[in-house]
């Protein structure tokens, strides 16, 4: 009989974590067909050329996932933020999604999120300690 041991490797050999990642990467194609994931990008920059805000996040199976949005500190308030979400979300729907979604802290922005039709669908307690972390979706689909 077999023996299986779990090791816990802080620098894994990049090989065998590729090889981890296409098993399920398979396993997946089998279930839902192909699929990828393409990143999006959108950058404010002022008259300088200077990046003072951006969004991140990539789109696939439908959705747009939010990684990052960040305004400088002197620019939130006017309505930046709204811009290069809405912005995100036109091109994710140009792009054939149906859905968005994003998670925030307490002390960043669900309240944003909330106020541009955002719903909490999760949230955890004390993470990090002292704060909450929201899972946040919205429906890209016009209302008809």
């Amino acid at each position: 009989m077999l023996e299986y041991k779990i090791s816990i490797e802080s620098q894994p050999d990049f090989k065998e974590v590729d090889f981890v990642d296409k098993q399920l990467h398979e396993f997946n194609l089998s279930k839902i067909g192909d699929y990828q994931y393409t990143p999006l990008f959108l950058m404010l920059r002022d008259s300088q050329k200077k990046v003072v805000g951006g969004l991140e996040g990539f789109i696939g199976l439908g959705w747009l996932h939010i990684s990052t949005l960040w305004i400088a500190q002197e620019l939130r308030g006017d309505g930046y933020g709204k811009a290069l979400l809405l912005a995100a979300e036109q091109e994710a729907v140009n792009r054939g999604c149906l859905h968005a979604y994003v998670f925030t802290y307490s002390f960043q922005a669900p309240e944003f999120y909330q106020h541009l039709g955002y719903e909490v669908f999760g949230e955890l307690e004390d993470f990090p300690s002292g704060h909450r972390r929201y899972f946040l979706k919205k429906s890209l689909r016009k209302n008809t």
